[in-house]
């Protein structure tokens, strides 16, 4: 159910994240998430404790920045040396992170091949000694984020719950896949129930959350909270409307006038992030096709957003395409 949520020492008012989205979860983003949804906190993309530690330019701006208009944020890295989680660590601590998360279930092969993301399952102990150090790095709750056997093996689940439980992390976000499964397989609600009943701290579920009826789903496994993942994109008020709706009360979705003006104000802010407005537009033409989710001109709005070179030709398609 929507309650309160306790993570190590801090407390929000409700048990609904925003989850990290690759190309997305930049500080304009977030912005928008907590201006309209208020979730207990939003997360970063996930950022290399690597590049954390050199913080080139672009890191700076795209990683690291934070709105200060924005709610609570969780910085996610990844990383496989303690050594360099360590120092990540204190620097996402320094530039303001609420929580830190280290992730174990990114399925992506490049970052699988550096021994990262999902590539960490199948080394619990070194994911111990991981935590171990960000946990000495920091005074901010330390959580991992992994998935689930799958089926895959007898005993997987039951080490990696082992391991955890003796590793002093705060919480764990548990998404309900094998690394190996795409987004048109189902959600595993009960390998999250598994964790749920097996961990001695909180658990996230994670997993196909988009409407009170996969929310009732996830909150089923007995998890104290949930993150909501690619459903947040292009409606931001998605928590407020899933809390609203929850409750059995009625949500007044924003118009359509009212999202083109969202979206314009993500790409503008996105433009003023980056310091180039050719960046911010290329970056709009993955998300314009959510905003636009609900609009009957949503195939032509998008074809050309796609060839859209600046943002004064961009806001006369919205204009021609959302009216």
């Amino acid at each position: 159910m929507i309650n309160s949520l306790t993570l190590g020492k801090k407390s929000f008012p409700v048990n609904i994240i925003q989850g990290p989205l690759a190309g997305f979860s930049s500080a304009p983003f977030r912005e928008l998430t907590w201006r309209y949804g208020k979730p207990a906190f939003s997360c970063t993309e996930m950022i290399s404790a690597k590049t954390l530690i050199n913080k080139p330019l672009f890191a700076q701006r795209r990683f690291l920045a934070k709105d200060p208009n924005e709610g609570p944020v969780c910085f996610q890295l990844s990383g496989n040396d303690e050594g360099e989680l360590s120092k990540a660590v204190k620097i996402a601590t320094d530039y303001g992170a609420d929580l830190i998360d280290l992730n174990c279930g990114c399925p992506v092969k490049k970052i699988r091949k550096k021994g990262t993301g999902s590539g960490l399952l199948s080394t619990p102990l070194k994911i111990f000694a991981l935590i171990a150090a960000m946990k000495n790095s920091t005074h901010v709750p330390v959580s991992v984020k992994i998935r689930v056997d799958g089926g895959s093996s007898d005993n997987f689940n039951a080490e990696i719950a082992t391991m955890l439980n003796d590793s002093g992390v705060d919480f764990v976000t548990v998404h309900g896949r094998h690394w190996t499964e795409h987004y048109e397989t189902q959600c595993n609600y009960d390998e999250i129930k598994f964790f749920v009943e097996n961990l001695n701290m909180p658990v996230i579920g994670n997993g196909d959350i988009a409407s009170v009826s996969t929310l009732e789903n996830m909150f089923a496994t007995g998890c104290a909270g949930v993150m909501i993942a690619r459903a947040g994109v292009g409606q931001p008020w998605l928590i407020q409307e899933l809390i609203t709706k929850y409750s059995n009360q009625k949500f007044i979705k924003p118009s359509l006038e009212e999202i083109s003006g969202i979206f314009l104000e993500h790409v503008e802010k996105l433009a003023l992030l980056l310091q180039s407005e050719k960046h911010a537009i290329i970056q709009s033409r993955k998300f314009a096709k959510y905003y636009a989710r609900d609009l009957a001109k949503r195939a032509e709005l998008c074809n050309k957003v796609n060839v859209c070179e600046s943002f004064v030709e961009l806001k006369k398609v919205v204009k021609n395409c959302w009216g």
